[in-house]
């Protein structure tokens, strides 16, 4: 990597790393109600939640478990009894996690207070051209607004506790400030490159990226709807890496088949650099480290 460029690299972990290290100011718990209860679909939107929230919120992610896989997920009557008692609920939307608002009908509980993230991008969910990608926490311009909803949210649960909700948020959004930063370094320096996906789980980000993804749609279509892939379409996504017309390969890796088995093992022949992207945040990770980690690994695999 040229030196100019290893500058670039060193100089946004190093400004993350300041701003997550104050990344939640401390404050005294709401008195009488106790802090906000909040309810968050997955790990990835708890995380964020707490960061905003501080001490200030109690966070339940109904999907927590890094191994699991959300596609396969099985609510059951603690995951209703939790939504039942929140005030404030944060969903996917977009068809991602319908078990929360299904439970949330059932639960009895008219004051809560549901975030959907679909409808807070403000992307069209039904577009006349391809599909709507549902992936949103690999798109920092939603978690921004998502920021600015929890602040406006927590601040309207509890008016005292507002300031340490904005002066956590300002944390938060710095820090995806930098991790922006981070996606424009990399479109600098490899924008155009091809890449190879399993699923459109991390497209934002290798779009922000400026990569370009030359995944064949029918196998990403198959791998996500659970269905076997056809040979000839097989054929085509392995050529990807046979004939190296891609640098790396993001590999969902809470999910697995033949079809991405053969992909993996493909991309592994050819020694195109396979990149892990996850679903819910990986064991000992924030959503911050997480993502920093994921743009790091990209850079790396694009060497």
């Amino acid at each position: 990597m040229p030196a100019k460029k290893s500058l670039l690299l060193l100089t946004g972990v190093t400004a993350l790393s300041l701003v997550l290290a104050g990344c939640s100011a401390p404050a005294t718990p709401q008195k009488g109600d106790g802090r906000i209860s909040v309810v968050a679909s997955t790990s990835v939107y708890g995380d964020i939640a707490k960061q905003i929230g501080g001490n200030l919120v109690d966070v339940t992610s109904i999907i927590s478990d890094p191994s699991q896989d959300p596609h396969s997920f099985e609510a059951g009557a603690q995951v209703q009894l939790a939504l039942s008692k929140a005030a404030v609920v944060i969903e996917n939307g977009g068809g991602y996690d319908p078990f929360v608002g299904t439970l949330l009908n059932g639960a009895s509980n008219s004051n809560t207070v549901l975030l959907n993230v679909a409808t807070i991008s403000g992307y069209d969910q039904k577009p006349t051209t391809g599909q709507f990608n549902e992936h949103l926490w690999y798109d920092f311009p939603t978690m921004k607004k998502l920021v600015t909803s929890l602040v406006a949210t927590f601040g309207a649960e509890n008016p005292s506790g507002a300031p340490t909700f904005r002066a956590n948020a300002s944390r938060f959004t710095k820090a995806l400030d930098v991790l922006q930063t981070a996606e424009a370094s990399i479109k600098t320096a490899s924008g155009g490159a091809a890449v190879a996906i399993t699923e459109p789980v991390p497209l934002y980000m290798l779009e922000a990226c400026g990569l370009v993804n030359k995944t064949p749609e029918r196998f990403t279509q198959s791998i996500e709807a659970g269905t076997d892939v056809s040979p000839l379409v097989l054929e085509q996504t392995l050529a990807l890496f046979s004939g190296h017309t891609v640098r790396l390969l993001a590999y969902n890796e809470q999910t697995s088949g033949p079809g991405t088995q053969a992909v993996l093992a493909a991309a592994k022949k050819a020694g195109v650099p396979v990149v892990p992207v996850r679903e819910t945040l990986p064991a000992g990770k924030t959503y911050l480290t997480w993502m920093t980690s994921m743009l790091n690994e990209l850079k790396a695999a694009l060497k």
